[in-house]
């Protein structure tokens, strides 16, 4: 009821900006030229949505994968389903500031993993019904220094959205590796957006903020994000390093963090584009190693690794993609534990992960695709004591549709 009533107090507001007296000279009038132009008192409603049909083929019994998208699915399940819907709001205030406001509604299942945790989807809302909530909410002041921009408030982080993402392009059938393993794509705090030349090619982005998403803050520590890029041959030829770090408890007793370094590489052209992202994941006294006598935290490194391509089959209307990934949650595994639990719920330690993706896209008008698919997750067991290998299995038709860009 509470997030129904904030939907209606949002249409509200909508509804009074563009059709107030004021507003009907200001945004209904304006071109999106005008806009792109940052024209003062020029503002744009835009969005996106994707889903799909899928008929899952086969379950993996030990029901692996954490917060995966089909995770805990019971096999021979086909349903239609919403997976993301996104409203937003961009206003230029004057040529020196803008402002954003995104709502988001994006499925979300309550789960419980092998090892008994819960899983509710991430940054979702937690009522198992599809329903916005405020996921970017910023003033930014452009140039506030030449060629960067200060942005406050609720915003996409530098770990994927602004580049890695776009470059796979395919976010509408499944997120980035990082992402899977829920590093913030959007965060409340303050960022730096940079570019060290006039055209683009060389760039940074920092950030410090909540760490919590959409949810209010509830310790003392904060995230810092940073990475830089650089872009050669006519930005076909694109190298991005990442890196972050956030303490998630710290006494005299236990140091509880965990820091990420990730690089990326792609060749990105309209008719090919090949990339490479990977990562390694540091958790400090991230995981308990359990056996019949003992517990224990230890330290734990996940490795990630995605490759993938993607290009034109048919110019503007049939093109192909295909991505392979795989995923070790802990280098550090020893078998002298029977088992191991994630203080980090992102990470599932006992279960290596293979994923693939491969499908169509056409597209038959600007902004419509409609995208057969195969969406495939293999495990492994690391305990060499209990070896399980099993995968989770969907055939997918997926839908997105864009408006007002």
């Amino acid at each position: 009821m509470f997030a129904k009533k904030q939907f209606l107090y949002v249409l509200v507001f909508f509804y009074a900006m563009l059709f107030s007296e004021t507003s009907k000279a200001q945004f209904v009038l304006n071109s999106d030229s005008t806009f792109k132009a940052g024209s003062p008192n020029s503002g744009r409603l835009w969005g996106y949505v994707f889903g799909d049909y899928y008929y899952k083929a086969h379950a993996d019994p030990s029901i692996r994968g954490g917060a995966n998208q089909y995770t805990g699915i019971p096999e021979k399940r086909n349903a239609f389903a919403f997976r993301r819907i996104y409203f937003g709001y961009d206003y230029n205030i004057s040529k020196k500031f803008s402002a954003e406001l995104l709502l988001a509604a994006e499925d979300n299942a309550t789960l419980t993993d092998a090892n008994g945790n819960t899983n509710t989807g991430g940054d979702l809302l937690g009522d198992n019904k599809l329903a916005f909530y405020i996921k970017h909410a910023n003033l930014r002041w452009k140039n506030i220094w030449k060629n960067t921009d200060l942005v406050v408030g609720q915003v996409s982080t530098p770990a994927f959205p602004l580049l890695t993402e776009k470059i796979w392009s395919y976010r509408s059938i499944e997120r980035t590796i990082t992402d899977i393993r829920r590093t913030p794509s959007f965060d409340l705090g303050v960022t730096l957006q940079g570019k060290f030349d006039d055209s683009g090619n060389y760039g940074y982005n920092v950030m410090v903020g909540n760490g919590q998403s959409a949810r209010p803050e509830n310790n003392n520590y904060k995230w810092f994000y940073g990475d830089v890029y650089a872009m050669f041959f006519n930005k076909k030829l694109i190298f991005d390093v990442y890196a972050d770090y956030q303490r998630l408890n710290w006494t005299d007793q236990f140091h509880h963090s965990r820091n990420m370094l990730k690089g990326f590489v792609a060749y990105n052209t309209p008719k090919l584009t090949i990339g490479v992202e990977g990562f390694i994941n540091h958790g400090k006294r991230d995981v308990i190693g359990i056996n019949s006598t003992n517990r224990d935290t230890t330290d734990a490194n996940a490795v990630g690794l995605s490759t993938y391509v993607h290009g034109a089959i048919i110019k503007d209307k049939l093109r192909f993609f295909a991505r392979y990934d795989t995923f070790n949650p802990d280098k550090n595994y020893d078998d002298a534990y029977t088992k191991y639990a994630g203080l980090t719920s992102n990470y599932d330690p006992n279960n290596k992960e293979n994923f693939i993706t491969a499908g169509l896209d056409y597209t038959p008008i600007k902004n419509v695709h409609f995208m057969p698919n195969v969406w495939y997750n293999g495990y492994k067991s690391e305990s060499a004591a209990a070896p399980n290998k099993n995968h989770d299995l969907v055939y997918r038709a997926t839908f997105y549709y864009v408006f007002g860009k």
